[in-house]
Order: structure tokens, then C-alpha cells, then sequence
């Protein structure tokens, strides 16, 4: 299936925007990317593996060769990019629940947006303006974000073990040993494919 690989998913899509608002969503960006406490919802978000938003001038496309015709675009763009873990659906679901007011922020300034709420006008303006991703290369496609971070808990509770149990007794390494097996094991879940929905 296009956009998937193993748990994660990609999604790009483009929206045209009047030049005139070009400069302004980039000053909107610029405090964004300043201004920490302003992308804590987005971060809080954990299936996400990064969003991003770039704007494209209408002059800025790329001539391939001296025999590509010069394009003469009436409209800047504005591309999306983000990975996540989960459906199409439920990333859509979220963005709308919990970054409602940020999105509208950012993509009011797109033709036809019609906001991020009610949820289903919002579906089907993202889904008109997606377009599929032709390569997508995941590092680990088994593994949610939540997977890597846990992963990444067991191995520092590890480490931390193997250099405070060296000269334990075989009893007192035991009980080591199970305290670590306790302590790890909210983290120790399954990865693998995740279910397939849109």
C-alpha cells in the first residue's frame, strides 16, 4: 500500500496560496520555530514521528533542463511533510481535535481551506490536496515511535544494571534481576506490522 511502511505513514500534500500571503505565513513560521511553548501540542503528540510545512515561491520549482519550458504559476505553495504511526484517519482525527487552532493558523492562508473543524470537511480538503509517496524509506518499520523510545528506556535501565550488579552474590543478583524485569516490562511490547486502515 503507498504512504505505508510497516507501522509508520507518509503523508505530503501541496496547497496553493496567493503570493501576497507568502511573507506573512513565513514571519507566522519564523515566531512559531522561536516561540517553544507554541509547538507543545504538536510534540505532546507521541505517534508523530516529525510534521513539517515549507513554502515554495511560484518562481522557486525547479528547470531540469534548458528544454523545460519556464513555468508561469499563479500561485506559492505550501507542501506538508510528516510521518507518523497509525491510520490516516486518526492522524486526521487528531489534528483536528487537538491542533485545531495551530492548523488553521497555518493553512488558512491556502485556497479553499475550510478549516480543521468539523473534522469531515477537513478529510476531504487533505485527501484532494494529498499526493502519494512514491519511495519511503523507514529505519525501522516495526517499530512505532513509542517502540523506539521505549527501546531506548530498557537499554539505559540495562546498562545501569550490568554496572551495578557486577559483585552481587547469586541471591542478591536475583532479586536484581527481577526488580529489572519488573521495572522494564511496561516496555517491552511486541513490534511488528501495524493493522492496515484508512
Amino acid at each position: 500500500m503507498t504512504n505505508i511502511n510497516g507501522k509508520a505513514y507518509a503523508m505530503n500534500a501541496i496547497t496553493p496560496m496567493k503570493p501576497w500571503k507568502t511573507p506573512l505565513l513565513k514571519l507566522f513560521f519564523l515566531v512559531l520555530g522561536a516561540v517553544k511553548p507554541l509547538q507543545k501540542d504538536l510534540k505532546n503528540l507521541s505517534f508523530i514521528h516529525f510534521a513539517r510545512w515549507v513554502c515554495i515561491g511560484r518562481n522557486a520549482f525547479p528547470r531540469l533542463s534548458d528544454e523545460q519550458p519556464t513555468e508561469e504559476l499563479k500561485y506559492d505553495y505550501l507542501l506538508f511533510i510528516s510521518n507518523f504511526n497509525g491510520t490516516w484517519n486518526q492522524y486526521i482525527d487528531a489534528f483536528s481535535a487537538v491542533l485545531y487552532k495551530g492548523l488553521d493558523a497555518i493553512w488558512l492562508w491556502s485556497e479553499k481551506y475550510p478549516g480543521s473543524r468539523p473534522v469531515t470537511a477537513f478529510k476531504r480538503y487533505i485527501s484532494f490536496v494529498q499526493f502519494d509517496t512514491d519511495y519511503y524509506y523507514n529505519a525501522y518499520p516495526h517499530s512505532a515511535t513509542n517502540d523506539v523510545k521505549a527501546a531506548i528506556r530498557v537499554q539505559s535501565a540495562f546498562t545501569k544494571f550490568a554496572q551495578t550488579s557486577q559483585s552481587l552474590s547469586p541471591a542478591d543478583f536475583q532479586e536484581a534481576w527481577l526488580s529489572f524485569q519488573a521495572a522494564v516490562s511496561p516496555d517491552l511490547g511486541a513490534t511488528g506490522i501495524a493493522p492496515i486502515g484508512t
